[in-house]
This record gives C-alpha cells, sequence and structure tokens, in this order.
C-alpha cells in the first residue's frame, strides 16, 4: 500500500482500489486500481441524539497519517468537525490493503436517534447545508435477505433494510431473514432476472460490532437522487455518557457477493465477534427428514372455489361463495389433525424422523401452556412419537407477550404489551422456566423449537419498558439475549435438543444449531412468478457463506402448485435436511397429492437417508485412520 500526495490532495493506493481525497471538501473519491470511481465518500456522518439533531459544521481538513496496525499497513484518515449536539466529533477512514474501515465517534451525553454513516446533515463552508450523501457510481446493490418483491440484486437507486423488523404489509416484507448478515455489496453490472448475481467487479460494505453492541434494529441502504448513505435507528433506547462510536463499516473489494459475506463472517470470527462454529455437536437425529404440520393446516383451512387474490384485485375476477364462518390454519394444531396426516404420510412410505408441531398448540404465545382442547395429552402424544423412533420440536413465536405479566413486556405509551421485553430480568427468568418444562422430562419431554416471527421485533421511541434497566439491550442485541437464553435453557433441559431460527447472521450462530430458509416469496417485481427452487438455492448460498458449519432446514411453505413442490422436493436434500409441509394437498392451488407424489418423497428421502449413513462411514473411516473426530456432512 502505498500513500503519496499531490497539490491539495493525498492517493492511497492498494491491491483492491484507488483512495483520493481532494483537499477542502469533506470527501474522499474510491476507485478500482484502474481508476473506475465507485463512489465519491461522503466523510460526514450524523449521531442524532433523540432531543436534539447532530449536524456538522466548522469541518477540518482531513489529517492523514501512516502507521502500522496489528502487523498491517494503514492510513488513517480522519475528519474533525463541531456538532449541534456532541461536545466533540469525528469520522475516522482507516486504509488497509484489502479494504478500508469507517466509523464515527462522538463525545458527550444523549439518548440515541438515528445514526447515518457516509452522509448526514451539515453546514459547509461554502453556504451548502443540509443532508449530504455518497456518490452512487455502482449500477446495483445485493441483498442478502429475501424479500418481495423478489430482486436479490436490485438497481442501486432502491433502497434495502437488514434488520428484525417486518411482516407481510407493505413495505415491510423483508424480515425472512431476521437478522441477515448485515453485509450489502454493490455491482457494476443490473441483474438479469429475480435471482440472477452477474459477474464482474463488487465491493461489499458490511458492519462489524459485537453483538451486544448491535443496539439498533435495521441497517438501511438510503439512496436518493444518484446518492446514499447508510442509517441505524437506536429508537431512543440507549444512552451514551462519555464517549460512542459506532460500529465499523467494511467497504472491501470482493469477486461476488459470495466472497463477501465469507470475508464479513471472517471480519467477524477474527474480532471475537462471532463463533467459529456451531456452538453444539450436531446429534445424529438432526439431520432426520422433517414433517412441519403448518402446510397441511393451512392447506385444511383452504376454502374450495375461494382463491387467494393474487392478480393485483380486491377480488378475484369470477364467482366465489364465501362461507359464513372461515377456517383458521391455526385452529387446526390439532392432535387428531396431525395423527391423521402422519398415518397418511406412514401408508406411503414416508416416515419424517422429526415432527415440528406448528401454531398453534398453545393457549397462550406468551406462556406456553398446551391447548387442551387441541392437545388433550401433548406430553402422551410426544412419547409416542419418541416409542415410534421420532423426535419432536415445538414452533416458538419470538416477542408475542399474550399472557406475560406487564413488567417483563415492552409496552405502548399506554401500558398495552407490545413485546416480551428480553431486557426485563423477570422475563429472562420465566423464558428459562417455560424452556425448562417444555423440554425437561418432568414436563413435555419435546425435543427443541422452531423458533419464528424473529422479525417481530419490537421498534419505536415511544415503547415504555417498565421491567428494564436503563442499560439493557434494544434491537438486535435484545433478540440475541432472547434467543441465548431460550438456547441456553433449552441445553440445560435436554443437551441434544435441536433449535431451529431464520437468524443467518453469523454472530447469532452460538444461539442456534439449524437455520431454516423460511416461507417461500412469489413474484418479481414485474409480477412474474419465480421458481421456489430459485429462490430457496439463493437463500442457502448467503446461509452457507454466513454460517457455513450450521445445517439447514430447507422448508417448503407457501408453494404454488404440485408442479413447484415436485421440483423442490428432488433439490431439497442438495439444499439441507429434506423438510415435508404438506400430506394430502397444496393450500395454495387446491390442488391434491397424489400416491406418486408422495412415493416421490419416500424416494428422495431414501436416497437421502442412504447418502447420510455413507457420509457417517466415510466419516468414521476417517476418524479411525487420523484419530481424530470426523464431521457429518448432509446432503
Amino acid at each position: 500500500m502505498r500513500l503519496t500526495h499531490g497539490p491539495g490532495s493525498h492517493t492511497v493506493t492498494a491491491a483492491g482500489y484507488l483512495l483520493q481525497l481532494p483537499g477542502g471538501q469533506p470527501a474522499a473519491t474510491l476507485a478500482d486500481p484502474d481508476g473506475r470511481i465507485w463512489s465519491r465518500l461522503s466523510l460526514l456522518a450524523s449521531v442524532d441524539r433523540t432531543d436534539l439533531p447532530d449536524e456538522s459544521y466548522d469541518i477540518g481538513e482531513p489529517r492523514v497519517s501512516p502507521g502500522r496496525c496489528d502487523g498491517e499497513d494503514v492510513v488513517e484518515i480522519e475528519v474533525a468537525c463541531r456538532s449541534t449536539a456532541w461536545s466533540a466529533k469525528s469520522v475516522l477512514l482507516r486504509c488497509f490493503e484489502d479494504r478500508i474501515e469507517v466509523t464515527a465517534r462522538v463525545e458527550g451525553t444523549g439518548t440515541l436517534g438515528e445514526v447515518r454513516l457516509l452522509g448526514g446533515r451539515a453546514f459547509l463552508s461554502s453556504g451548502a447545508c443540509g443532508t449530504f450523501r455518497s456518490s452512487v457510481g455502482f449500477a446495483s446493490v445485493f441483498n442478502p435477505t429475501p424479500t418481495e418483491p423478489i430482486q436479490v440484486v436490485r438497481a442501486a437507486s432502491a433502497g434495502v433494510a437488514l434488520g428484525i423488523v417486518g411482516d407481510a404489509s407493505a413495505g415491510r416484507l423483508h424480515g425472512i431473514f431476521s437478522p441477515p448478515p448485515l453485509c450489502l455489496a454493490f455491482g457494476r453490472e443490473p441483474a438479469g432476472h429475480a435471482t440472477h448475481v452477474p459477474a464482474g467487479g463488487w465491493l461489499s460494505a458490511g458492519l462489524l460490532a459485537a453483538v451486544d453492541d448491535l443496539r439498533f434494529t435495521e441497517l438501511r441502504y438510503a439512496p436518493l437522487d444518484d446518492g446514499f448513505l447508510l442509517e441505524l435507528d437506536y429508537d431512543g433506547h440507549t444512552e451514551v455518557s462519555g464517549e460512542f462510536v459506532t460500529p465499523t463499516l467494511v467497504l472491501r473489494p470482493a469477486a461476488d457477493p459470495w466472497v463477501g459475506l465469507a470475508a464479513y463472517r471472517a471480519d467477524l470470527v477474527e474480532r471475537g465477534f462471532a463463533p467459529a462454529g456451531p456452538a453444539t455437536t450436531p446429534a445424529d437425529w438432526w439431520t432426520e427428514p422433517i414433517f412441519c404440520g403448518w402446510g397441511a393446516q393451512c392447506a385444511a383451512a383452504r376454502v374450495p372455489d375461494l382463491p387467494t387474490p393474487r392478480s393485483g384485485y380486491l377480488v378475484e375476477p369470477g364467482p366465489a361463495v364465501v362461507p359464513d364462518v372461515l377456517p383458521v390454519a391455526f385452529d387446526l394444531a390439532r392432535q387428531d389433525r396431525y395423527d391423521g396426516w402422519l398415518g397418511r404420510l406412514a401408508e406411503h412410505g414416508v416416515v419424517p424422523g422429526t415432527v415440528v408441531v406448528d401454531d398453534r398448540w398453545q393457549l397462550a404465545y406468551g406462556t406456553a401452556e398446551p391447548d387442551p382442547e387441541r392437545w388433550p395429552d401433548l406430553r402422551g402424544w410426544i412419547a409416542e412419537r419418541h416409542a415410534a423412533g421420532q423426535r419432536v420440536l415445538l414452533w416458538w413465536k419470538a416477542w408475542d407477550p399474550t399472557g406475560l405479566p406487564v413488567p417483563e413486556c415492552v409496552t405502548d405509551p399506554g401500558g398495552t404489551p407490545v413485546a416480551a421485553d428480553p431486557g426485563s430480568p423477570g422475563y429472562l427468568g420465566h423464558l428459562t422456566d417455560i424452556v425448562t418444562r417444555l423440554l425437561g422430562p418432568d414436563g413435555l419431554d419435546a425435543d427443541g423449537f422452531k423458533v419464528d416471527f424473529t422479525q417481530r421485533a419490537p421498534a419505536g421511541r415511544g415503547l415504555r419498558r417498565p421491567g428494564a434497566p436503563p442499560d439493557a439491550p434494544w434491537g438486535i442485541a435484545a433478540l440475541h439475549r432472547m434467543l441465548a437464553t431460550l438456547y441456553q435453557a433449552a441445553k440445560a433441559a435436554k443437551p441434544d435438543a435441536l433449535v431451529v431460527t431464520h437468524t443467518p447472521h453469523p454472530g447469532f450462530g452460538d444461539v442456534c444449531d439449524m437455520i431454516r430458509l423460511n416461507d417461500i416469496l412469489e413474484r418479481d417485481p414485474r409480477g412474474a412468478i419465480v421458481p421456489a427452487v430459485d429462490q430457496l438455492a439463493f437463500r442457502h448460498a448467503v446461509v452457507a457463506a454466513s454460517l457455513p458449519g450450521h445445517l439447514v432446514d430447507t422448508d417448503q411453505w407457501p408453494i404454488a402448485d404440485v408442479a413447484q413442490w415436485r421440483s423442490y422436493v428432488m433439490t431439497q436434500s442438495r439444499l439441507g435436511v429434506p423438510a415435508l409441509y404438506y400430506a394430502d394437498r397444496i393450500d395454495q392451488s387446491g390442488e391434491e397429492l397424489t400416491g406418486h407424489d408422495l412415493a416421490l418423497v419416500a424416494s428422495t428421502w431414501r436416497d437421502y437417508r442412504a447418502s447420510r449413513t455413507a457420509s457417517a462411514e466415510r466419516g468414521a473411516t476417517s476418524s479411525s485412520s487420523n484419530q481424530a473426530v470426523g464431521t457429518l456432512s448432509v446432503g
């Protein structure tokens, strides 16, 4: 790496990039080694307080100093300024041979609101005022979290949200992975279709911090008029007294987004911000094929001749007869229904090793007492599954406060609970007791959890926390605290308990054993159907780069029709642990599953199990010859 000086300018030349500071402006031009510009990076930042916006002024000239850091050459570029909200403030770029690291630092006292990097509000000596952004010199941005419309690589002018807030409402369907890796990638070429990742140069942008310091709910890529900045919303639930340094943004040239994700994970592991591998050695039964009853519940709740609107019309064209009372899928999480579905599957040679009892076996989500009307003897039913050589996972709805006392909850300003609060010691103790009761030998004796709805995190400055201390975690950090409590309690109650989540951020590798690929979406921005196989192959690639040692639950719901279902059944074992959601029909199309269809499942499961056995035998042979422990490979 080389630092050169010209008239009023400084240039850093590294193997993968050029960075030039023209002087007189709070900006630095980042380019490829051949000079093709990625962005004119703004060296401004805003760290708003809830009571006062942070606006920069009296911005100094960049201070440039070469040096060494942990055995690496580094050039540090610091821009200091005055702030309307803090007693001191600066932005620091650290240029290494393979990457650039960006942080902002403030001093003072206040409650954090929104933080912006690579841009912010300022008053410049030229008279220009308002919000300043980094320029867009790239064509596209890679988004590692599934969204609808489905567009893995989208135009650079489209926004991205990575975090733990979302649902199926307009503008919020980005919670399929929650949290995903907090890593974007900027590309030179546009994508050809919804799941296409173009070749060509890429620049990854990953946010690094210990999980406990991820006290925001979302990282947002916010473009506007050929410019962009990155936003973190701390929601007014983090106090600063003294110094606050933002998470580190790492900009790194990469061959493609997958290389960028792998490097992002390696950065987190190297700094001690993520585990190097799974927290628990996999039990043999974890890789057994899964039957989850949710798809069958939805199919049973489907009303014939009443299709779900998919065309964009409020009411689908054509006649439809609407019954007075519509069945609801979660009402069909019943002991007799599950017996019927498992019985039909067994008649066709389809015998899962793991059964997931889905939404909703509980009387109340927050307290997780079995519903005696739906499950007259859940403990006895689990014992019957064990006697048949099967294991049982219970579906768990994260964050839901139903049935919890108010001091264990986050509430709205009127005192109504909106979420369980992992910052409340009372809730964490209650959660431990619940998990022990569900998995322990004196309780239900279940075998683990399928954790869902991690995207339903509380978000908002007006929320209250009556049972939490002032320094309690918020945002992504709070979700990790919740899952860590659940995970540790599960392992204490049953050491081989399996915890399945949809949290492929590398920092969550210590609170889960398996990552599920989660609900299938449907259409691209033009309204065209995106094949389920393509969607889930993309998701698998994200998980493989972010948590390469973790197992993958391939999921299967909701799938559009039998044709797509058959295609995915034949693909699942190449992506992870096969999962079956249907027993008699597809809920979306209403098509029946025939004996031939179930024979296809039985056949693919036989091949998958044979492959597992062969892999285990090869691992045992290798282990014996090398006097080392082999690793079970799946699929």
